[in-house]
């Protein structure tokens, strides 16, 4: 599967306020996120490193108790096993991927 066209993909409401569209390489998850003002995603820790890319809008990323404003040209990394929570400061669209693959999202 050398191309994937996104817009073929399923939209799932992971969570509320979260449309994503999913899809893997042999060792990664890509999440097409369209997200909504004031939604959010709890705390939560897992074992693959994360990388949230904001392509519009922004969202304030907490990483183990610290929080900064992810938004285009501002990727948030957050590492393996670390806790970091989420919340949409205005309704906008990004990209997360993860480090091995997350098999709770096939």
């Amino acid at each position: 599967m050398p191309f994937v066209d996104i817009n073929s993909l399923r939209v799932t409401e992971r969570l509320p306020g979260w449309h994503g569209r999913y899809f893997h390489s042999q060792n990664m998850t890509f999440a097409h996120y369209d997200f909504i003002r004031g939604s959010s995603i709890h705390e939560h820790f897992h074992p693959q490193e994360e990388v949230y890319e904001v392509i519009d809008g922004e969202l304030e990323v907490t990483i183990d108790g610290v929080s900064q404003i992810a938004r285009p040209g501002i990727v948030a990394i957050v590492p393996a096993g670390a806790a970091h929570s989420v919340k949409a400061l205005s309704d906008g669209r990004a990209i997360i991927v993860d480090y091995p693959t997350r098999p709770e999202f096939r």
